[in-house]
């Protein structure tokens, strides 16, 4: 039984009743995500990431990134990160004037939501099913604690905000990645999933650069980017890297792509990466990619450049580098 299926269950008998009128704010659902026990026209789904807006666009229902006025009630999917979660049932129960329902796995946190939401309000029995638990409460204050706070500085200056990735520091293999980027890179670089833009503002330590394009589907973390970098040469793209087209070909991709959706690895998010790579890339052009070591990456590497090589790493992670991309057909 899934999130969406243990939401159909609450609804269907009584457990959780929604208002008879009024919108219905749904915060962080992802793609996927089977909302049909709710009435589409009545909700409005609050996500930064851009692949899920994308797909329940595409399904009719409007989106944002943000609230905009008041709803009937709210419907909260935790996310991985505790931080962020505990920000989402703030936001629903600042905008919300009726029931705020809450969903999620135990890995993703939710019973440490629950004991927390149970500290502030009155809290409806948890409906327990498929390795999560679901439960509401009327919206009230005393979760202002655990609203989303200012952006916060890091070490080298950078600021970031809770839930992104690396919010608490410069991730180690990215670290590792720029301080093995050649002087050279051309004149036209590509960082995809660029994050909160460590790699992006390393890069632009060349002058030879002349475009940078930082390509992230999370916008809360491309906000960060946009108070990262100020250097006039970076374009900052809100769009999922694995099919961001750019006007005309890179001539390097730098990026360490994401292998997680949610809690579980998935290895072919990389792979999406790097055929996306070579994609955008000049029939000369190159990338550079920073892994984990134990990430099947090389023999995908393989089929999409001319030239691949390993050209760093440590006992975690490994630098690979690409070139002369292979064109196919369509």
């Amino acid at each position: 039984m899934s999130a969406s299926s243990r939401l159909s269950l609450a609804l269907d008998s009584g457990d959780v009743t929604l208002p008879e009128a009024g919108r219905i704010a749904v915060f962080a659902p992802r793609e996927g995500m089977d909302l049909s026990a709710l009435p589409a026209d009545l909700c409005h789904v609050i996500t930064t990431f851009k692949p899920d807006r994308d797909h329940f666009a595409g399904q009719g229902f409007a989106c944002g990134k943000e609230p905009d006025g008041r709803y009937a009630a709210a419907v909260v999917c935790l996310p991985r990160a505790k931080a962020l979660g505990q920000a989402l049932v703030a936001e629903a129960a600042s905008v919300t004037d009726g029931p705020v329902i809450v969903d999620g796995a135990k890995t993703d946190g939710v019973e440490s939501i629950l004991k927390g939401c149970r500290k502030r309000a009155e809290v409806s029995p948890a409906l327990s099913k498929a390795h999560g638990k679901l439960f509401h409460f009327t919206a009230q204050t005393g979760f202002e604690d655990w609203a989303r706070g200012a952006p916060k500085e890091i070490g080298g200056g950078f600021v970031t905000v809770p839930g992104i990735f690396s919010a608490d520091g410069i991730d180690p293999a990215s670290a590792l990645l720029a301080d093995n980027l050649p002087e050279k890179l051309g004149a036209r670089v590509a960082d995809l999933g660029g994050g909160w833009g460590y790699l992006s503002a390393r890069a632009l330590e060349r002058e030879s650069i002349r475009e940078l394009h930082l390509v992230e589907a999370d916008f809360a973390a491309l906000d960060c980017a946009r108070q990262n970098i100020l250097d006039p040469r970076a374009h900052l793209h809100w769009e999922d890297a694995t099919r961001w087209r750019p006007d005309e070909p890179m001539d390097t991709v730098i990026t360490n792509p994401p292998f997680h959706t949610g809690r579980a690895p998935d290895p072919s998010l990389g792979l999406d990466f790097i055929r996306a790579a070579a994609r955008v890339l000049s029939p000369r052009g190159q990338l550079f990619l920073v892994a984990n070591r134990h990430l099947p990456y090389e023999s995908e590497m393989a089929r999409q450049f001319g030239e691949v090589r390993e050209v760093g790493g440590d006992n975690r992670f490994k630098l690979l580098h690409g070139q002369r991309p292979v064109r196919r057909p369509g």
